[in-house]
């Protein structure tokens, strides 16, 4: 009996205690339960939507009007790959200065044909300054230094070149000529070249080719000034009665229009969900404000990386520039400031590009003061703020762009393109318009905004591309 007492003694112990009071699982349902409206991680700060000046468009196209320009062949080049073979594209020859507007495709296609293959290494030397220039080279894939004598006759690099670049189109037309610079290899890469001897003897054979070189070498019949526009004839520090130059500002037959793009969708709620339950929160106001939240993340999607509009594939030729060796530096930005340098007003970078260019600061020991901006405190670069923008894409290599615009039309610059005054506007350039009630009591409402960008003249948007953002130390 001795030996059972403690036993029973423990499981009178181990009892529930009586509750003495109200517990908390029972006094919720008496409660009113503080919420938060409805998250969404997808939410970005959208900057490039709120820092551009925007531009009314009543008819739903915006025409750029500018002068008339002779500019050519700064384009770059498109190559195909089959396996590990390599050709140019035989009608993208024509961005080349000597070959822009001909058109004769089978004699493109042998002179495409007659281009060899070439593969480089870091710091293999493609061409040589002095030695004799008898080639045409087109940059397939990879990076290189344009290499000459600077001002004091030490060594500079002019340029950096890059995938879809090419060189040397001008000795080719000339015999017994060399090189004025080297072209040093940065990474690996392929090149096409095309030899002299080769592209003469293809001329003799074709009368088109033939013409279309002579008529090249005679140049444009009207002059131009630096920016490849029709030059106006002015006089300038004469004396007396001398005759004075007329002229005339020539524009453009054929401007650039941008229609108003659109992004859209149909808004879905019960009417029994929008009926009953709608306090302390309407439900359909909730699920308009994510509606929308998501129309205004794609739309500043598209004003960066459409292929018809968005800023990414409508900057110039001439205003794209490789960086010198991988990651953002401070020399980098710098080359960007020189191209975009009429009153820039702000860079736009992917986070983590912002983040490689505060390392390379670092290391470099240079460390930028921010700018506050609408009571943000943002980096900045030379006294020009820098954004971040998740929308500007990373490639499966890790490597970004950077973009530097001057923005407004009285800059002549970057504008965003909407049109207000909608039926059923619900915010400027979006509509929110009752559709119907389905026969399964369904709510639908379109759901609509319209937009677009447009860069009114070239140099107002410069792009830094092929930015490194993985690499360390």
């Amino acid at each position: 009996m001795t030996l059972t007492e403690p036993a029973a003694s423990g499981l009178e112990n181990e009892r529930p205690q009586p509750q003495l009071s109200l517990g908390t699982a029972a006094a919720r349902n008496l409660a009113t339960t503080t919420k938060s409206e409805p998250q969404m991680q997808g939410i970005t700060s959208r900057w490039l939507l709120k820092l551009l000046p925007w531009v009314q468009v009543e008819g739903g196209v915006f025409r750029v009007n500018r002068r008339l320009s002779y500019a050519v062949g700064d384009g770059r080049l498109t190559f195909t790959t089959t396996g590990a073979e390599v050709r140019v594209v035989p009608q993208e020859l024509c961005e080349l200065p000597l070959l822009r507007g001909f058109d004769d495709v089978e004699v493109l296609t042998e002179l495409a044909n007659r281009f060899e293959q070439r593969e480089f290494e870091p710091g293999d030397v493609i061409v040589e300054r002095g030695r004799p220039a008898d080639q045409i080279c087109l940059i397939a894939h990879g990076k290189v230094n344009k290499i000459g004598l600077g001002e004091y006759g030490d060594e500079t690099v002019l340029s950096v070149l890059a995938d879809g670049d090419h060189f040397t189109y001008t000795a080719i037309l000339e015999s017994e000529d060399y090189w004025e610079y080297t072209v040093k290899a940065l990474t690996s890469g392929t090149i096409l070249t095309l030899s002299q001897d080769s592209f003469e003897e293809l001329i003799r054979r074709s009368g088109s080719l033939r013409a279309h070189i002579d008529e090249f070498r005679r140049g444009p019949d009207r002059d131009q000034n630096e920016f490849g526009e029709a030059a106006i004839d002015l006089a300038a520090g004469h004396f007396g009665e001398a005759e004075l130059p007329g002229t005339y500002v020539d524009y453009e037959t054929s401007p650039r229009e941008y229609e108003l793009s659109v992004a859209q969708t149909v808004l879905r709620v019960h009417s029994r969900v929008a009926d009953l339950y709608n306090h302390p929160m309407n439900q359909t106001e909730q699920q308009l404000r994510l509606t929308i939240e998501a129309l205004r993340e794609r739309q500043e999607h598209e004003m960066v990386n459409s292929r018809d509009f968005g800023l990414l594939h409508n900057a110039d030729l001439g205003m794209r520039i490789p960086t010198r060796s991988g990651p953002p530096t401070p020399a980098d930005l710098d080359e960007l400031l020189a191209l975009v340098w009429k009153e820039p007003t702000f860079f736009l970078a992917h986070p983590r590009a912002i983040a490689a260019f505060g390392r390379e600061c670092s290391k470099a020991g240079i460390y930028p003061d921010g700018i506050e901006i609408n009571g943000h405190r943002v980096p900045a670069w030379r006294g020009i703020p820098m954004f971040p923008c998740s929308k500007i894409g990373v490639s499966p290599t890790r490597t970004t762009s950077i973009m530097l615009m001057r923005a407004g039309a009285d800059n002549q610059g970057v504008v965003g393109l909407h049109q207000t005054g909608l039926p059923d506007e619900y915010e400027p350039g979006l509509s929110v318009r009752f559709m119907n009630i389905s026969e399964k009591a369904i709510i639908n409402y379109l759901v609509s905004t319209y937009y677009s960008a447009a860069v009114l003249v070239p140099d107002a948007l410069g792009i830094l591309e092929g930015v490194e953002i993985g690499r360390e130390g």
